[in-house]
């Protein structure tokens, strides 16, 4: 395994220990690939994924911007909160998996919350 890599699984065990999702308060999971960004809303009590999407999804595809990581993180934000709060979750606590909140996981995080969900 790559030393980088393991050092990110390192942080996101770390993390792990102190952020767990309820029926309240769902754990919002992040995970950043090359190309793409994963993330799943997850009852850890009951250890069930509650709502997933990504910037691979097929309806986000068509309305992803054609440059940019960065603004598609955007875009993914933006076009799943009201889905998000649809499906009644308006609280998450956020598990940035081991990544920097920094780039494509804070566009993310930052669109979310201006679509009203809180963290």
């Amino acid at each position: 395994m790559l030393k980088k890599e393991s050092g990110r699984i390192k942080r996101h065990q770390s993390i792990r220990k102190k952020i767990f999702g309820t029926s309240e308060r769902p754990r919002l999971a992040i995970h950043r690939s090359l190309k793409n960004l994963y993330a799943q809303v997850i009852d850890d009590m009951v250890s069930r994924t509650l709502f997933s999407f990504s910037t691979a999804d097929k309806a986000f595809v068509q309305a992803k911007p054609s440059k940019g990581k960065v603004s598609a993180a955007v875009k993914l934000g933006e076009f799943y909160a009201p889905q998000l709060i649809q499906k009644g979750i308006r609280k998450v606590a956020f598990d940035r998996g081991g990544c920097l909140y920094h780039g494509r996981i804070k566009a993310l995080a930052d669109s979310l919350r201006k679509g009203g969900v809180e963290f």
